[in-house]
């Protein structure tokens, strides 16, 4: 299983104002779905910062995200180490398959591949 890359998702309702500020570093937005923006580098496309309000299609907000090629090898390999899932391997509508999975510092990572 490959990285693709790894990006911090900070919960916010200032979408504006994270848009601007990051712009002056020259982060342009690259998603925005209301509920959670994407902003990333243009010289740099993995170099990305995400906001979100709250999680719209999950029960809790993940605290970042981690792109991989095989998103099912991911959810097997986590499953059977015994790592507490805590929302399943689901498809979303914007193109996404992505599960949440606690880490030993009690951190939500959503762990997703692109459709």
């Amino acid at each position: 299983m490959t990285v693709r890359r790894v990006m911090p998702i900070v919960q916010s309702d200032a979408m504006q104002g994270n848009r601007d500020f990051y712009g002056l570093l020259g982060f342009e937005e690259v998603m925005n779905h209301g509920w959670i923006m994407t902003l990333a580098s243009p010289s740099t496309p993995a170099a990305q910062l995400s906001f979100m309000t709250s999680d719209e299609t999950a029960p809790v907000m993940p605290d970042m995200s981690v792109e991989v090629d095989d998103v099912d090898a991911a959810y097997a390999v986590m499953r059977d180490s015994g790592a507490e899932i805590v929302h399943p391997l689901t498809d979303e509508e914007w193109g996404v398959r992505r599960f949440f999975v606690r880490d030993p510092n009690g951190r939500v990572v959503n762990v997703l591949s692109h459709r």
